[in-house]
């Protein structure tokens, strides 16, 4: 037997990328800060756009609030993996935060909406994009409009957008459900499923 060629140097996984994503409203800030509160060793990408900052929103903590034409700017130094025209409003995801981390062997969150995440599933084939779900249309419904952030047009808008985003969900490897009340099973199902993927073959080195 040839022992020296043996090898059982398989516990080294490569870093992930996922993205955490729905329809508006479902609660991905809430999935993300939930996710934060378990302190594990994630890179959680602080997300970039243009639009003013709601109540309680702090730049660099929950976005990085850019003037459109800095964004702009930003975008012709080619300084994001992806953006997009969101609701009037510019949203992207700095280049140098995603690799920076993938270099240090970090996994990467990344919080986006669908059109977003159809563009890191083209850039990097291998994330895993995870679908947030309400537990009923309706409960969803209030927890977008108790934002009091909508007029009843916006409102419109982000229901008729819904409906084409989850015409998409074929693009999803994972659906998790974040119902109302609900949060933490919602954050143990996604860590779950970091859990998994780890151990999938594809994703470890030196084999």
């Amino acid at each position: 037997m040839q022992l020296n060629q043996l090898s059982f140097d398989v516990l080294h996984p490569q870093p992930l990328i996922i993205v955490i994503s729905g329809t508006s409203g479902i609660g991905k800030d809430a999935v993300i800060k939930g996710m934060k509160e378990r302190n594990l060793p994630l890179h959680f990408v602080i997300t970039a756009t243009s639009r003013p900052p709601r109540r309680n929103e702090k730049n660099g903590v929950d976005y990085f609030f850019y003037s459109p034409e800095d964004f702009e700017q930003r975008i012709a130094r080619g300084e994001f993996i992806e953006h997009a025209l969101v609701y009037q409003d510019y949203k992207g995801i700095p280049r140098a935060q995603v690799e920076e981390a993938l270099r240090c062997g970090q996994d990467v969150v990344l919080k986006l909406d669908v059109q977003g995440a159809a563009t890191i599933r083209k850039l990097y084939p291998q994330a895993i994009l995870v679908f947030l779900v309400p537990n009923t249309v309706e409960e969803w419904y209030d927890r977008l409009s108790d934002r009091g952030s909508e007029t009843e047009t916006s409102l419109k808008v982000r229901v008729d957008t819904a409906i084409r985003e989850i015409a998409q969900i074929d693009i999803f490897d994972y659906v998790v459900l974040n119902a109302h009340g609900h949060l933490t099973a919602a954050v143990d199902d996604i860590l779950h499923i970091l859990h998994v993927e780890h151990m999938r073959v594809h994703h470890r080195k030196n084999l």
